[in-house]
């Protein structure tokens, strides 16, 4: 699926790119964290088990340098080609109820020359990228790279107008749920699901510091609440004047 979907004509790694982006996944899925961690896949019987030749680190590097945004949408597509055809043997949630996780995380980046990593709010430098796992399996159904000083916001409506759209060509005609934080809440993402027929729920967190704040501020005598007007306002009554004699 990947030979036929993912192609770099005249570019260096462009012969089979299948059995590499194979070699990644099955090195990731074993506890990879780098390109020289591959090279466990190599050794003894393993690629017997795989079913596919194990490529050599140094392969894999010149086969990831090859790539531009366009490759990587293209391998996007081999994502949602997998998924729609593990759904069809009966892996989907059919006409059920589909439960979708959407969050971002930072990817702290080790190498000094990673194209696209900076520094975000934390200080470490690296990526933020999107993701959407289905809950209940952690089936990764759609991602989205961005750079590590992105906004939680950035590119969100985009990112569920994709995700939408794959689940349903996967053959989810049910009921889509979507868990998310405020991030995805805007007014362009909200008026999208809507039209799209997607229920929402926020998983924003009670217990966050702005939160635990405001409640400790509610504590305090003599604090104003969100629905208590300060004095003066217009919200706020106005004080009883004497009646003109």
């Amino acid at each position: 699926m990947a030979n036929k979907m993912v192609r770099f004509v005249g570019r260096a790694g462009a012969v089979r790119p299948g059995r590499k982006v194979l070699t990644l996944i099955h090195a990731i899925a074993a506890g990879a964290d780098s390109i020289d961690d591959t090279e466990v896949l190599r050794s003894g019987a393993t690629e017997a088990l795989l079913g596919h030749r194990a490529m050599a680190p140094s392969t894999l590097g010149t086969f990831l340098r090859a790539f531009t945004f366009g490759h990587v949408r293209r391998l996007d597509r081999v994502l949602g080609e997998a998924i729609k055809r593990a759904w069809e043997l009966g892996a989907g949630p059919g006409a059920k109820r589909l439960v979708i996780d959407i969050d971002s995380f930072l990817g702290e980046a080790k190498g000094a020359l990673k194209q696209g990593a900076s520094r975000g709010y934390t200080g470490l430098r690296g990526y933020h990228p999107l993701l959407a796992t289905r809950a209940g399996t952690g089936e990764v159904l759609h991602t989205r790279a961005r750079k590590s000083s992105a906004n939680s916001a950035r590119g969100a409506l985009r990112f569920c107008e994709e995700l939408i759209a794959r689940v349903r060509r996967a053959g989810a005609t049910g009921e889509i749920l979507i868990r998310a934080d405020s991030a995805f809440h805007s007014l362009k993402v909200i008026s999208y699901w809507r039209r799209r027929a997607v229920s929402t729920r926020s998983r924003s967190s009670n217990t966050s510091p702005s939160q635990s704040g405001l409640r400790r501020s509610r504590s305090r005598p003599g604090s104003l609440s969100p629905t208590t007007p300060r004095q003066g306002s217009a919200s706020s009554p106005r004080p009883p004047t004497a009646a003109a004699g």
